[in-house]
């Protein structure tokens, strides 16, 4: 585990399964139509039992699709945490990637902000099934969460980056050491 701090949050590096995660939020790698069918969001799905599912599915029948780089807020279900902030990240090839994932990740503290929570943990959204470059994703996190807390006042305590396998982990924690 690797932690800094920026003001009073602290923003922490770890390897660990997001759907244990006792944050007040973790953030769903989601798709548009949040139908949590692989990856990250069918681990939370799973986790999390079928209201997750079922909230999901009444979101998106009420406000439609979620676009790229917005968020949808449903309960944690049987997890520990008590929401799931689903974003959609952007798929790598589709066009203007980078300013897409720093909308999703920006949008996800600001969502957890606005409901007054103090702890958020996120995996690396895109970066596996949506195939955007680790490093890449790695980067855009640490400065988007940078320019979240720069010169303003949040709720935000503890911001986690949870990676499920070492390789990822370490690519993070590269890129954190480069980055501060």
């Amino acid at each position: 585990m690797k932690t800094i701090k920026i003001g009073n949050t602290s923003l922490i590096v770890e390897q660990c399964d997001i759907t244990k995660e006792k944050a007040d939020a973790i953030v769903n790698a989601a798709n548009s139509h949040l139908a949590h069918g692989g990856g990250v969001a069918l681990a939370i799905a799973r986790a999390g039992g079928d209201i997750i599912n079922k909230e999901s599915r009444e979101y998106v029948q009420k406000n439609g699709p979620v676009p790229t780089g917005n968020v949808a807020v449903t309960s944690a279900g049987k997890m520990p945490s008590k929401y799931v902030i689903h974003t959609v990240g952007p798929i790598w090839g589709e066009g203007e990637e980078d300013e897409k994932l720093e909308s999703a990740f920006y949008n996800s503290l600001a969502k957890a902000n606005e409901m007054g929570l103090k702890s958020i943990a996120f995996p690396a959204v895109s970066s596996g099934i949506y195939g955007f470059p680790k490093e890449r994703c790695a980067k855009i996190f640490f400065k988007t969460v940078e320019k979240f807390l720069e010169g303003k006042t949040t709720t935000l305590e503890l911001i986690k980056m949870c990676l499920f396998s070492k390789k990822d982990y370490d690519i993070f924690v590269k890129v954190m050491e480069k980055e501060f």
